[in-house]
Protein backbone atom coordinates (compact mmCIF):
# COMPACT_ATOMS: atom_id res chain seq x y z
CA UNK A 1 0.00 0.00 0.00
CA UNK A 2 1.56 3.37 -1.16
CA UNK A 3 0.55 6.56 1.19
CA UNK A 4 0.74 10.35 0.08
CA UNK A 5 1.01 13.39 2.59
CA UNK A 6 -0.44 16.58 1.70
CA UNK A 7 0.49 19.73 3.64
CA UNK A 8 -1.28 22.75 4.15
CA UNK A 9 1.22 25.54 5.20
CA UNK A 10 0.39 28.59 7.22
CA UNK A 11 2.47 30.87 9.25
CA UNK A 12 2.24 28.99 12.90
CA UNK A 13 0.77 25.28 12.36
CA UNK A 14 0.26 23.53 8.88
CA UNK A 15 -2.53 21.13 8.51
CA UNK A 16 -1.29 17.31 7.45
CA UNK A 17 -3.77 15.02 6.05
CA UNK A 18 -2.57 11.48 4.85
CA UNK A 19 -4.37 9.37 2.18
CA UNK A 20 -3.87 5.81 0.57
CA UNK A 21 -3.71 4.44 -2.92
CA UNK A 22 -7.24 4.47 -2.71
CA UNK A 23 -7.78 7.52 -1.39
CA UNK A 24 -9.40 7.19 1.86
CA UNK A 25 -7.82 9.40 5.22
CA UNK A 26 -5.48 7.46 7.05
CA UNK A 27 -4.27 10.38 9.02
CA UNK A 28 -4.70 14.21 9.56
CA UNK A 29 -2.94 16.52 12.06
CA UNK A 30 -2.00 20.13 12.81
CA UNK A 31 1.86 20.47 13.13
CA UNK A 32 4.25 23.31 13.67
CA UNK A 33 5.27 24.47 10.82
CA UNK A 34 8.47 23.89 11.02
CA UNK A 35 10.54 20.91 8.95
CA UNK A 36 12.24 19.53 12.10
CA UNK A 37 8.23 19.10 13.47
CA UNK A 38 6.84 17.71 10.24
CA UNK A 39 9.60 15.42 9.90
CA UNK A 40 9.23 14.04 12.84
CA UNK A 41 5.24 13.32 12.39
CA UNK A 42 6.30 11.50 9.29
CA UNK A 43 9.13 9.72 11.02
CA UNK A 44 6.78 8.59 13.87
CA UNK A 45 4.14 6.20 11.34
CA UNK A 46 3.87 2.62 11.19
CA UNK A 47 4.06 3.18 6.93
CA UNK A 48 6.15 4.79 4.72
CA UNK A 49 5.23 8.03 3.12
CA UNK A 50 6.41 7.71 -0.22
CA UNK A 51 5.49 11.54 -1.54
CA UNK A 52 4.88 14.63 0.37
CA UNK A 53 2.95 17.79 -1.16
CA UNK A 54 3.48 21.23 -0.26
CA UNK A 55 1.96 24.45 -2.41
CA UNK A 56 3.99 26.68 -3.57
CA UNK A 57 4.76 29.70 -1.13
CA UNK A 58 7.06 31.80 1.07
CA UNK A 59 7.49 29.22 3.33
CA UNK A 60 7.01 25.70 1.39
CA UNK A 61 10.82 26.15 -0.07
CA UNK A 62 12.12 26.33 3.87
CA UNK A 63 10.47 23.75 4.93
CA UNK A 64 10.93 21.54 1.59
CA UNK A 65 14.25 21.81 1.89
CA UNK A 66 13.99 20.78 5.47
CA UNK A 67 11.86 17.23 4.80
CA UNK A 68 13.86 16.94 1.64
CA UNK A 69 17.04 16.78 3.95
CA UNK A 70 15.41 14.66 6.25
CA UNK A 71 14.99 11.89 3.19
CA UNK A 72 11.83 12.47 2.13
CA UNK A 73 10.33 13.18 -1.36
CA UNK A 74 8.74 16.17 -1.55
CA UNK A 75 6.99 17.88 -4.33
CA UNK A 76 6.14 22.00 -4.50
CA UNK A 77 2.35 21.86 -6.37
CA UNK A 78 1.93 25.19 -8.79
CA UNK A 79 0.05 27.24 -6.88
CA UNK A 80 -2.58 28.09 -9.86
CA UNK A 81 -3.16 24.45 -10.39
CA UNK A 82 -4.27 23.75 -6.73
CA UNK A 83 -6.18 26.82 -6.40
CA UNK A 84 -8.53 25.91 -9.71
CA UNK A 85 -8.68 21.92 -8.26
CA UNK A 86 -9.93 23.16 -4.73
CA UNK A 87 -11.98 25.48 -5.88
CA UNK A 88 -15.47 23.39 -6.20
CA UNK A 89 -15.13 23.18 -2.47
CA UNK A 90 -18.44 24.95 -1.05
CA UNK A 91 -16.46 24.90 2.51
CA UNK A 92 -12.54 25.91 2.38
CA UNK A 93 -10.91 25.34 5.66
CA UNK A 94 -7.01 24.45 6.05
CA UNK A 95 -8.27 20.95 6.91
CA UNK A 96 -9.75 20.48 3.37
CA UNK A 97 -7.19 22.22 1.62
CA UNK A 98 -4.35 19.62 3.15
CA UNK A 99 -6.80 17.04 1.85
CA UNK A 100 -7.16 18.29 -1.30
CA UNK A 101 -3.57 18.33 -1.78
CA UNK A 102 -3.05 14.94 -1.07
CA UNK A 103 -5.80 13.88 -3.17
CA UNK A 104 -4.08 15.92 -5.95
CA UNK A 105 -0.90 14.34 -5.34
CA UNK A 106 -2.05 10.80 -5.32
CA UNK A 107 -3.41 11.55 -8.83
CA UNK A 108 -0.98 13.07 -9.83
CA UNK A 109 -2.98 16.02 -11.19
CA UNK A 110 -0.41 18.82 -10.68
CA UNK A 111 2.40 20.38 -11.52
CA UNK A 112 5.63 20.64 -10.04
CA UNK A 113 7.80 23.88 -8.98
CA UNK A 114 11.74 23.98 -8.47
CA UNK A 115 12.98 24.98 -5.35
CA UNK A 116 15.25 27.74 -6.21
CA UNK A 117 18.75 27.17 -4.60
CA UNK A 118 19.75 29.24 -1.63
CA UNK A 119 21.82 31.45 -3.82
CA UNK A 120 18.97 32.25 -6.62
CA UNK A 121 16.73 32.68 -3.37
CA UNK A 122 19.36 35.36 -1.76
CA UNK A 123 19.57 37.07 -4.93
CA UNK A 124 15.65 37.68 -5.56
CA UNK A 125 15.68 39.29 -1.89
CA UNK A 126 18.00 41.54 -3.49
CA UNK A 127 16.03 42.53 -6.51
CA UNK A 128 12.59 42.38 -4.67
CA UNK A 129 14.14 45.03 -1.66
CA UNK A 130 15.62 46.91 -4.36
CA UNK A 131 12.62 47.29 -6.54
CA UNK A 132 10.48 48.14 -3.53
CA UNK A 133 13.13 51.19 -2.14
CA UNK A 134 12.74 52.48 -6.07
CA UNK A 135 8.73 52.10 -5.87
CA UNK A 136 8.17 53.71 -2.53
CA UNK A 137 11.08 56.46 -3.65
CA UNK A 138 8.74 57.08 -7.17
CA UNK A 139 5.93 57.04 -5.28
CA UNK A 140 7.17 60.51 -3.00
CA UNK A 141 8.50 62.26 -6.03
CA UNK A 142 4.89 61.95 -7.47
CA UNK A 143 2.76 62.62 -4.23
CA UNK A 144 5.15 65.72 -4.53
CA UNK A 145 4.38 66.70 -7.62
CA UNK A 146 0.32 66.20 -7.01
CA UNK A 147 0.78 68.35 -3.64
CA UNK A 148 2.52 71.44 -5.55
CA UNK A 149 0.39 71.14 -8.68
CA UNK A 150 -2.45 72.61 -6.13
CA UNK A 151 -0.75 75.88 -6.07
CA UNK A 152 0.28 76.20 -9.64
CA UNK A 153 3.69 74.64 -9.09
CA UNK A 154 4.80 72.41 -11.53
CA UNK A 155 7.78 70.50 -11.45
CA UNK A 156 8.02 69.23 -14.90
CA UNK A 157 11.32 67.56 -16.38
CA UNK A 158 13.78 67.02 -13.98
CA UNK A 159 17.01 64.21 -13.06
CA UNK A 160 16.69 62.10 -9.86
CA UNK A 161 19.44 63.90 -8.90
CA UNK A 162 18.06 67.33 -9.87
CA UNK A 163 14.62 66.89 -8.34
CA UNK A 164 15.46 68.15 -4.61
CA UNK A 165 17.04 70.91 -6.17
CA UNK A 166 13.85 72.32 -8.42
CA UNK A 167 11.22 71.49 -5.61
CA UNK A 168 13.04 73.76 -3.33
CA UNK A 169 13.44 76.48 -6.03
CA UNK A 170 9.78 76.01 -6.18
CA UNK A 171 8.61 76.44 -2.50
CA UNK A 172 11.56 78.86 -1.60
CA UNK A 173 9.67 81.69 0.72
CA UNK A 174 6.57 79.56 1.14
CA UNK A 175 6.53 78.64 4.78
CA UNK A 176 3.78 76.08 5.05
CA UNK A 177 4.89 74.36 2.07
CA UNK A 178 8.29 74.09 3.25
CA UNK A 179 6.99 72.59 6.55
CA UNK A 180 5.12 69.85 4.57
CA UNK A 181 7.24 68.89 1.94
CA UNK A 182 10.51 69.38 3.57
CA UNK A 183 10.01 65.82 5.72
CA UNK A 184 9.02 63.79 2.09
CA UNK A 185 12.26 65.01 0.55
CA UNK A 186 14.39 63.74 3.29
CA UNK A 187 12.40 60.81 3.30
CA UNK A 188 13.06 60.52 -0.36
CA UNK A 189 16.59 61.38 -0.24
CA UNK A 190 17.25 58.08 2.19
CA UNK A 191 15.56 55.91 0.23
CA UNK A 192 17.79 57.12 -2.75
CA UNK A 193 20.87 56.54 -0.50
CA UNK A 194 19.99 53.25 0.42
CA UNK A 195 18.24 52.11 -2.92
CA UNK A 196 22.35 53.65 -4.51
CA UNK A 197 23.33 50.85 -1.97
CA UNK A 198 21.61 47.90 -3.24
CA UNK A 199 22.17 48.66 -6.75
CA UNK A 200 25.75 48.27 -6.22
CA UNK A 201 25.29 45.71 -4.14
CA UNK A 202 23.73 43.99 -7.45
CA UNK A 203 26.12 45.48 -9.96
CA UNK A 204 28.80 43.79 -7.62
CA UNK A 205 27.53 40.49 -7.79
CA UNK A 206 27.21 40.83 -12.07
CA UNK A 207 30.50 41.68 -12.36
CA UNK A 208 31.64 38.52 -11.17
CA UNK A 209 28.59 36.31 -12.61
CA UNK A 210 30.03 35.50 -15.72
CA UNK A 211 27.21 33.94 -17.37
CA UNK A 212 25.12 37.67 -16.61
CA UNK A 213 28.22 38.94 -18.28
CA UNK A 214 27.66 37.24 -21.68
CA UNK A 215 23.95 37.35 -21.54
CA UNK A 216 24.61 41.11 -21.44
CA UNK A 217 26.29 41.03 -24.39
CA UNK A 218 22.55 40.74 -25.81
CA UNK A 219 20.53 43.99 -27.13
CA UNK A 220 18.84 45.74 -24.59
CA UNK A 221 20.01 43.39 -21.56
CA UNK A 222 21.58 45.40 -18.60
CA UNK A 223 22.41 44.27 -15.09
CA UNK A 224 19.34 44.02 -13.84
CA UNK A 225 17.64 42.02 -16.39
CA UNK A 226 20.54 39.69 -16.70
CA UNK A 227 20.08 38.87 -12.70
CA UNK A 228 16.75 38.59 -12.62
CA UNK A 229 16.54 35.91 -15.60
CA UNK A 230 19.23 33.54 -13.90
CA UNK A 231 18.07 34.14 -10.63
CA UNK A 232 14.42 33.03 -11.86
CA UNK A 233 16.00 30.50 -14.01
CA UNK A 234 17.97 28.88 -11.26
CA UNK A 235 19.32 25.63 -13.60
CA UNK A 236 18.90 25.84 -17.31
CA UNK A 237 18.96 22.17 -17.63
CA UNK A 238 15.43 22.24 -16.29
CA UNK A 239 13.97 23.20 -19.66
CA UNK A 240 14.56 20.67 -22.30
CA UNK A 241 14.08 23.16 -24.74
CA UNK A 242 14.57 27.12 -24.89
CA UNK A 243 11.37 27.71 -26.59
CA UNK A 244 9.75 26.81 -23.26
CA UNK A 245 11.30 29.82 -21.65
CA UNK A 246 8.93 32.06 -22.63
CA UNK A 247 5.99 30.06 -21.54
CA UNK A 248 7.06 29.69 -18.68
CA UNK A 249 7.44 33.06 -17.76
CA UNK A 250 3.47 33.74 -19.24
CA UNK A 251 4.34 35.39 -22.50
CA UNK A 252 2.55 32.98 -24.94
CA UNK A 253 -1.07 33.84 -25.78
CA UNK A 254 -3.90 32.45 -23.82
CA UNK A 255 -6.16 30.71 -25.90
CA UNK A 256 -9.98 29.19 -24.51
CA UNK A 257 -11.81 26.81 -26.73
CA UNK A 258 -14.71 25.11 -26.10
CA UNK A 259 -17.15 23.77 -28.74
CA UNK A 260 -17.75 26.27 -30.91
CA UNK A 261 -16.26 28.93 -29.17
CA UNK A 262 -12.37 29.27 -29.83
CA UNK A 263 -10.73 32.60 -28.40
CA UNK A 264 -7.44 33.36 -28.09
CA UNK A 265 -6.50 36.43 -25.79
CA UNK A 266 -3.80 38.26 -24.14
CA UNK A 267 -1.04 36.20 -22.72
CA UNK A 268 -1.18 33.41 -19.99
CA UNK A 269 1.14 35.99 -17.24
CA UNK A 270 1.87 32.54 -15.25
CA UNK A 271 4.89 32.45 -13.98
CA UNK A 272 7.07 35.12 -12.92
CA UNK A 273 5.77 38.49 -12.65
CA UNK A 274 9.69 40.28 -11.99
CA UNK A 275 11.03 38.42 -14.92
CA UNK A 276 7.89 38.95 -17.63
CA UNK A 277 8.67 42.55 -16.55
CA UNK A 278 12.15 42.98 -16.97
CA UNK A 279 12.44 41.15 -20.28
CA UNK A 280 9.43 43.42 -21.76
CA UNK A 281 11.63 46.63 -20.52
CA UNK A 282 14.43 44.89 -22.06
CA UNK A 283 12.44 44.14 -25.53
CA UNK A 284 11.58 47.88 -25.74
CA UNK A 285 15.22 48.87 -25.51
CA UNK A 286 16.34 46.68 -27.88
CA UNK A 287 13.47 47.88 -30.11
CA UNK A 288 13.67 51.59 -29.98
CA UNK A 289 17.57 52.32 -28.80
CA UNK A 290 19.42 49.47 -29.44
CA UNK A 291 21.53 49.43 -32.38
CA UNK A 292 20.65 46.65 -35.57
CA UNK A 293 20.67 43.51 -34.99
CA UNK A 294 18.80 40.34 -36.65
CA UNK A 295 16.05 40.23 -33.43
CA UNK A 296 15.45 44.04 -33.77
CA UNK A 297 14.70 43.61 -37.41
CA UNK A 298 12.51 40.44 -36.92
CA UNK A 299 10.52 43.06 -33.91
CA UNK A 300 10.10 45.83 -36.60
CA UNK A 301 8.64 43.15 -39.22
CA UNK A 302 6.40 42.39 -36.31
CA UNK A 303 5.21 45.59 -35.65
CA UNK A 304 4.64 46.93 -39.12
CA UNK A 305 2.05 43.78 -38.90
CA UNK A 306 0.92 43.68 -35.51
CA UNK A 307 1.59 46.69 -33.88
CA UNK A 308 4.21 47.89 -31.38
CA UNK A 309 2.57 46.47 -28.36
CA UNK A 310 2.52 42.55 -29.78
CA UNK A 311 5.90 43.10 -31.20
CA UNK A 312 7.31 43.78 -27.40
CA UNK A 313 5.81 40.43 -26.38
CA UNK A 314 7.36 38.71 -29.34
CA UNK A 315 10.31 40.03 -28.55
CA UNK A 316 10.73 39.83 -24.64
CA UNK A 317 9.55 35.74 -25.42
CA UNK A 318 12.34 35.22 -27.89
CA UNK A 319 14.64 37.36 -26.13
CA UNK A 320 13.67 34.93 -23.42
CA UNK A 321 14.97 32.22 -25.44
CA UNK A 322 17.95 33.18 -26.72
CA UNK A 323 19.20 34.24 -23.46
CA UNK A 324 18.51 30.39 -22.36
CA UNK A 325 20.16 29.30 -25.38
CA UNK A 326 22.90 31.95 -24.49
CA UNK A 327 23.28 30.00 -21.25
CA UNK A 328 23.61 26.32 -22.19
CA UNK A 329 25.92 27.07 -25.29
CA UNK A 330 28.09 29.25 -23.47
CA UNK A 331 27.49 31.77 -26.52
CA UNK A 332 27.31 35.10 -27.15
CA UNK A 333 24.95 37.21 -28.89
CA UNK A 334 25.17 36.78 -32.35
CA UNK A 335 24.31 40.14 -33.92
CA UNK A 336 23.38 39.26 -37.42
CA UNK A 337 22.93 35.69 -36.78
CA UNK A 338 20.35 35.52 -34.15
CA UNK A 339 18.68 32.71 -35.77
CA UNK A 340 20.99 30.78 -34.78
CA UNK A 341 21.51 31.39 -30.75
CA UNK A 342 17.86 31.15 -30.93
CA UNK A 343 17.54 27.73 -31.73
CA UNK A 344 16.33 25.10 -29.37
Amino acid sequence: MEYYAGIDVSLEQSSVCIVDEKGQIIREAKVSSEPAALAALFAGLAFPVIRIGLEAGPLSQWLHAGLTDAGYEVVLLETRHVKAALSAMTVKTDRKDARGIAQLLRMGWFRSVHRKSLPAQETRVLLTARKLLLGKMIDIEVAIRGLLRGFGLKVGLASRLGFAGRVHELIAGQAMLESVIEPLLRCREALRTEFAKLHRQLLAIVRQDGICRRLMTAPGVGPVVALTFTSAIDDPARFKSSRAVGAHFGLTPRKYQSGETDVSGGITKAGDAMVRATLYEAALVLLFKARPSSLKAWGMMVARRRGAKRALVAVARKLATVLHRMWVDGSEFHWNREEGAASA
